[in-house]
């Protein structure tokens, strides 16, 4: 369970024994101590992963049409306050409070009692409440960000809305109390240490049901099955945006320890951030080397992918696998991007930036890794998790978007669709000088 392990005291060497020539003496850590420094991880960490949603804003904005720029920005940053408005009124308790190894918890605000805590002087919790939601919150917001990707151009602001409410209020935190909250896959031994399958690839099987539900946009296949490129508006956007996720990426992983009270859990951190750097050096150079081999040249959008797909590999278990083993698990996962990119499109799966090969099939791949490094985790059994995360997340994320269709409706008419969703949706154009907006629009 993700908030209720144990947070067993450590054990330090006291300094000033030593220097006196006295025998060693072994000195518990202070609760008080321990609660500060998993509070701080748990910050740090968390404004690290928030970040990330300015790197999913910026390569979106990337590599999406420039008529549609300034859409996918209002996309990014509304759907990061409906997931933390909606977390806070019903997924942090549905996912945590009261699971006990069931399916989900209660519907209930979150109500910290840090306050009650520190006048009684009880740091038995291990870190802050408040602390804790906030690490939470923005995992929920990184797995709405994956959806917005896959549906760019051709999806309307007002339903896409409505579905990131119900994504972060009832299917991510019902899916994820299975396993962190200690329901049933918790009791099963399923792992997934930082979220390869809660996190990543159960947006992207809402992605994968939303743009099946969607269809793909308009002139992206032609009546032959050819597919017709549509390049991105900004290659250089796109790149700042996979760094930011890099970076963001060593809170995700690295605050996913939860503790940072000794030197036990310096060393676990500093495991985790080498092999998440290393997983994500090793989808970069795959997917540039398969790039090579299959097509004769490199691409870009391809190895940025890579990358992400490297830290979404490494994801389930960054602790257990050495750096060599680290760099293996996110090569499989930039090898995976490229040949899942076409497969794709072979299939009219219209993906704008390629987040389903990313984070679902990274993603699974990753969760069945686990096993491979970690001889706790059965292979059976994530497996398992994976079947049973992907069966629900997909048919109910369908069955919002179904009802989205036929209610809102979902797509962008033709005639705005081919205008962009900046001038459709917005009234405005994300790079004025060079639009096609009306002479009145830039007077």
């Amino acid at each position: 369970m993700r908030w209720r392990r144990s947070w067993s005291l450590g054990l330090a060497v006291v300094g000033v024994a030593s220097v006196l020539g006295a025998p060693a003496a072994e000195a518990a850590v202070a609760p008080e101590s321990a609660y500060l420094f998993n509070t701080l991880l748990l910050l740090i960490g968390g404004f690290l992963v928030m970040w990330m949603a300015a790197g999913f804003a910026m390569l979106e904005a990337g590599l999406v049409r420039s008529k549609n720029v300034a859409t996918i920005c209002l996309k990014n940053v509304g759907l990061y306050a409906i997931a933390c408005l909606m977390y806070y009124l019903v997924g942090f308790a549905l996912m945590y409070e009261g699971v006990d190894g069931g399916l989900m918890g209660s519907f209930a605000p979150f109500t910290p009692d840090d306050a009650a805590a520190l006048k009684a002087g009880d740091f038995s919790a291990g870190h802050a409440a408040s602390a804790g939601w906030f690490f939470q919150v923005v995992f929920v917001a990184t797995a709405a960000s994956i959806v917005s990707g896959t549906l760019a151009e051709r999806i309307r602001i007002l339903p896409f809305f409505l579905f990131v409410a119900v994504l972060t209020a009832l299917i991510y935190p019902v899916e994820g109390a299975w396993t962190w909250g200690g329901g049933w896959l918790a009791g099963l031994g399923f792992s997934d240490f930082a979220g390869s399958s809660i996190v990543h690839a159960t947006g992207g099987f809402a992605a994968l049901a939303g743009s099946l539900v969607l269809g793909p946009r308009l002139g992206r296949y032609g009546a032959l099955g050819e597919v017709r490129a549509m390049p991105g508006s900004n290659l250089p956007l796109a790149t700042l945006g996979t760094f930011i996720l890099w970076v963001g990426w060593f809170g995700f992983n690295g605050a996913s320890e939860l503790a940072f009270k000794d030197a036990a859990d310096a060393v676990a951190v500093s495991q985790i951030f080498a092999n998440t750097n290393m997983a994500a050096v090793g989808g970069v150079l795959a997917a540039i080397a398969v790039t090579r081999l299959r097509y004769g040249r490199v691409d870009l959008t391809m190895a940025l992918n890579g990358a992400l797909a490297g830290l979404v590999s490494i994801t389930a278990e960054p602790a257990m696998p050495s750096i060599a083993e680290a760099i293996l698990v996110g090569a499989v996962g930039g090898t995976l991007v490229v040949l899942l990119v076409p497969l794709l499109d072979r299939l009219h799966v219209d993906d704008v930036v390629g987040a389903i090969p990313v984070h679902l099939g990274a993603g699974i791949w990753g969760t069945l890794a686990a096993a491979l490094s970690n001889p706790e985790v059965h292979l059976a059994t994530q497996l398992v998790g994976i079947l049973a995360i992907g069966g629900f997340v997909f048919i109910a994320s369908a069955l919002v978007w179904l009802a989205l269709e036929h209610t809102t409706g979902l797509r962008l008419s033709p005639e705005d669709e081919f205008r962009g969703g900046d001038v459709s949706e917005l009234g405005l154009e994300a790079y004025p000088e060079f639009g096609r907006g009306s002479q009145a629009m830039r007077e």
